[in-house]
């Protein structure tokens, strides 16, 4: 804020230099006011994310360990592994070798296994098909005797249709049963 003196008064004037932000479109398309802020503001997206102590120490710790440079780490890499991981690897690229003359026997047990999974899935959809057909026919029976007993005066167009699929459930549901 600046003092100046004002020759036609006997008292000093205060003068405030401010900033403005401009006039902005809304979203919607009306209109915001410019306004006038003061020194020193900044605007709300401008403003930095809070962080409190346990997020500052961790981003200003090192990845490293200290006095470990980033070449000595990839020298690290190849010396690291121990005796047994060395052995381990070892055995697996002898797995490797030996699996390739092994082969043709795995693929047949696997064979077999597919087939026996085959069946039981086959199996297990015919249930859930059945279940399905039985919850479908239990709802045809409920709406029959709503529209037998006068509770449902006018069924819809969807309800009359549901009717006239209940024989052809029943056919279906006996279907199913036959070839289990």
């Amino acid at each position: 804020m600046f003092r100046v003196s004002v020759p036609y008064a006997d008292k000093t004037a205060v003068v405030s230099i401010c900033k403005y932000i401009g006039a902005t479109q809304r979203p919607d398309g009306s209109w915001r006011r410019p306004r006038r802020v003061k020194d020193g503001f900044v605007p709300q997206e401008e403003v930095p994310v809070y962080e409190n102590k346990y997020v500052k120490f961790f981003k200003s710790k090192p990845e490293l360990p200290p006095g470990m440079t980033p070449e000595d780490e990839t020298q690290s890499d190849a010396a690291a592994l121990s005796k047994t991981a060395k052995r381990n690897m070892k055995r697996k690229e002898k797995r490797k070798q030996q699996s390739p003359q092994e082969a043709p026997s795995a693929e047949l047990e696997h064979m077999s296994l597919a087939a026996e999974e085959e069946t039981t899935s086959d199996s297990t959809e015919k249930a859930k098909k059945m279940k399905n057909l039985r919850k479908k026919l239990r709802q045809v029976e409920e709406l029959q005797q709503k529209v037998d007993s006068g509770e449902l005066k006018t069924p819809s167009r969807e309800q009359l249709d549901k009717l006239s699929r209940g024989q052809a459930l029943r056919d279906e549901l006996r279907l199913l049963e036959a070839d289990l």
